[in-house]
C-alpha cells in the first residue's frame, strides 16, 4: 500500500495523546529515580557536582561528551577556527588552489597535535594503498585496505604501531585510532574509485588532498573520494539561495542541542542509572523501557552534534557533506538504522549495494549483510560485544526481507488487496512497532551493556507479559503511526516540488 495513505485526524490525535502521556509518565519515573540516586555511593564515579544553586549533580558517564567540552574543547576551537580562517582567505584569493591549502593546513595540524611519527605512519599507509591502486584490481584494494584497517584494530599490530608515537596526553588514543581508521577508509575509497577511472589513475597528491582535509580527518564523516574530488575541484564558488542563512540556523541549533543535553544530564541520569543492575531491578517496566529508548536518542543527539558542527564547517568550505544520522525516534526499519551516515554511505556503495544489488534476492541479501557487518565489526574493533551487536543487527536486516517476502505470497497478498489502505497501514504499523523495539534492544547492546540489554528484554517480554508488553507495544504502535504520517506529508511535499520543477 502507498505511503500517502491517510488516517482520520481524530485517530492521529489519539495516537499523539497516548505517546505524550507515555513519555511524560516514563520520564517522571526516570526523574524520580535520578533524584533519589543522586547521592548513592555506587554512582559516585558517574555523577559529579553540577548546578549547586539548583541542588543538582550532573551525569558525566559519557567519556566522549565530557572530553569534547573539557580537555578537547580548546583544541577543537583553535584548530577549526584556524581552518575556517585560512579557508576563507583562500576562497577569496585563490579558489582554484583551496584543496592544496586545506591539505597543507591539515598536515600541519596533524603533526602539531600528534607528532611527526604519527604523520609518517599515516603517510606510509597512504603510500601502500596508493601503490595497490595502481594495479586497478578491486579485490586487491579490498584485501590491502582491510589488512591496513586490521593493523589498527587487532592486537598485537595495533599496540605495535601506537608504540611508535612518543609522549602521552589525554586524547592521544582517541586521535590516534580515529585519524588512523578514517584514513584507511578514505584510502580504500580512493583506491576503489581509481579502479573505476577508465583512463589513467588519480595522483597521490589527490589522495593527500582528500585525506588531510582537517574537519573530516579525526572524526569523519567520510565523503567518498568521487564526491569530494568533484566538489573541491570546482573553481566557481557560488552560494545557493539562503545557504548562509541555513548554515547559521544549523549552527544555532547545534548550540541549542549542546545546552539541552547539558540541562538534561542534570535531571536525568540515563547513562549512570543502568550501571547498577540491582537498582534497575527496583524500577518499573516503563522506566526501563524509557531508559533504553533514551540511551539511543542521546547517542543520536551526540552523533548529530558532532557531525553537525563538522558539516557546518564543510558547508562554509562550499562542500556538501553527508547528512547527519536520521533520528532514532523516526526509525522502525533496520535498513535506515545508522549513527554515522558517512560510514553508512561508504558501506552501501562499496559493500552492501555492490553485493546485494537490488536487495530482492534473499541469498544475495544475506551475503551482502554478512559482508557489511563483517567490515563494520572490523571498523568498530573486534570484541565480544561487537560480535553480538553485529550478529543481531545482521539478523534483523535479513529478517525484514524474509517477512516481506513471506507476506508477498499469494494468500497474504490477496488478503491485503481486499483491505482498505488505512487498515493495511494499521497492520503494517503493528509489525513496525515490534521492529522498533528490536532496533532498540539490538543497539543498546553496544551503546550501554549486554547485562542492561538482557534485563530490559527479560522485563519487557517475560516478567512484564502481558500487561507491560502489550501496553508498551501499543504506545510504540501509536508512535509508528505518527512517523508514518510525517512520511506521508513529506512524500506529498516532495511530489509537489517535483511537479513545480517540471513545470
Amino acid at each position: 500500500m502507498g505511503v500517502k495513505t491517510m488516517l482520520p485526524s481524530y485517530e492521529l490525535g489519539f495516537y499523539a495523546l497516548a505517546v505524550t502521556c507515555a513519555v511524560v509518565y516514563s520520564g517522571s519515573e526516570i526523574f524520580e529515580a535520578s533524584r533519589d540516586s543522586m547521592n548513592k555511593k555506587a554512582f559516585r564515579d558517574g555523577i559529579k557536582p553540577g548546578w549547586h544553586y539548583f541542588g543538582r549533580k550532573m551525569d558525566v558517564a559519557d567519556f566522549e561528551w565530557v572530553m569534547w567540552f573539557t580537555s578537547f574543547r580548546n583544541v577543537i576551537i583553535f584548530a577549526l577556527s584556524g581552518h575556517i580562517l585560512f579557508a576563507k582567505i583562500c576562497s577569496m584569493t585563490l579558489p582554484q588552489h583551496r584543496a592544496v591549502v586545506y591539505m597543507l593546513y591539515g598536515i600541519l595540524a596533524v603533526q602539531g597535535s600528534m607528532g611527526l611519527v604519527y604523520l609518517m605512519i599515516i603517510l606510509s599507509h597512504c603510500l601502500v594503498l596508493y601503490s595497490v591502486a595502481l594495479a586497478k584490481q578491486k579485490w586487491l584494494c579490498y584485501v590491502a585496505g582491510l589488512c591496513c584497517l586490521a593493523s589498527f584494530k587487532v592486537e598485537p599490530f595495533s599496540s605495535w604501531q601506537s608504540g611508535f608515537v612518543t609522549g602521552a596526553f589525554d586524547l592521544q588514543d582517541v586521535l590516534f585510532y580515529g585519524g588512523s581508521s578514517f584514513t584507511i577508509m578514505r584510502c580504500m575509497s580512493f583506491a576503489l574509485e581509481s579502479c573505476e577511472k577508465k583512463e589513467g589513475i588519480y595522483s597521490i597528491f589527490d589522495l593527500l588532498k582528500y585525506n588531510f582535509y582537517l574537519p573530516f580527518f579525526f572524526f569523519g564523516p567520510i565523503m567518498t573520494f568521487d564526491q569530494y574530488h568533484a566538489q573541491v575541484s570546482t573553481r566557481e564558488l557560488r552560494r545557493k539561495d539562503d545557504e548562509m542563512r541555513n548554515i547559521r540556523v544549523h549552527a544555532f541549533l547545534h548550540v541549542g542541542a549542546i545546552i539541552a543535553v547539558d540541562i538534561f544530564f542534570h535531571f536525568f541520569y540515563i547513562l549512570t542509572l543502568p550501571t547498577d543492575l540491582k537498582f534497575m531491578n527496583r524500577l518499573s517496566d516503563w522506566s526501563l523501557a524509557g531508559l533504553a529508548y533514551s540511551n539511543l536518542v542521546y547517542d543520536w543527539v551526540k552523533a548529530a552534534v558532532m557531525f553537525g558542527v563538522i558539516n557546518t564547517i564543510a558547508r562554509l568550505d562550499h562542500l556538501d557533506p553527508p547528512q547527519p544520522p536520521k533520528c532514532i525516534t523516526m526509525l522502525y526499519v533496520f535498513a535506515e538504522t545508522h549513527f554515522d551516515r558517512g560510514i553508512n554511505d561508504w558501506l552501501c556503495k562499496y559493500v552492501y549495494d555492490h553485493i546485494g544489488e537490488n536487495h530482492d534476492n534473499i541469498m544475495k541479501e544475506l551475503m551482502a549483510t554478512i559482508a557489511t557487518f563483517a567490515v563494520t565489526t572490523l571498523w568498530l574493533g573486534p570484541c565480544e560485544i561487537v560480535y553480538i551487536w553485529s550478529i543481531f543487527n545482521c539478523f534483523g536486516l535479513n529478517f525484514e526481507l524474509w517477512v516481506q517476502k513471506f507476506f508477498q505470497q499469494e494468500p497474504f497478498a490477496k488478503l491485503e488487496a481486499k483491505m482498505s489502505e488505512a487498515m493495511s497501514r494499521r497492520i503494517r504499523a503493528l509489525f513496525g512497532a515490534a521492529n522498533f523495539w528490536a532496533i532498540v534492544l539490538y543497539n543498546i547492546l553496544a551503546l550501554n551493556s549486554l547485562e542492561f540489554a538482557m534485563l530490559v528484554t527479560k522485563r519487557l517480554l517475560l516478567t512484564g507479559f502481558p500487561v507491560s508488553t502489550l501496553s508498551i507495544w501499543f504506545v510504540t504502535y501509536c508512535g509508528v503511526q505518527l512517523i508514518k504520517e510525517r512520511e506521508r506529508i513529506l512524500a506529498i511535499e516532495e511530489e509537489k516540488c517535483d511537479k513545480a520543477k517540471v513545470e
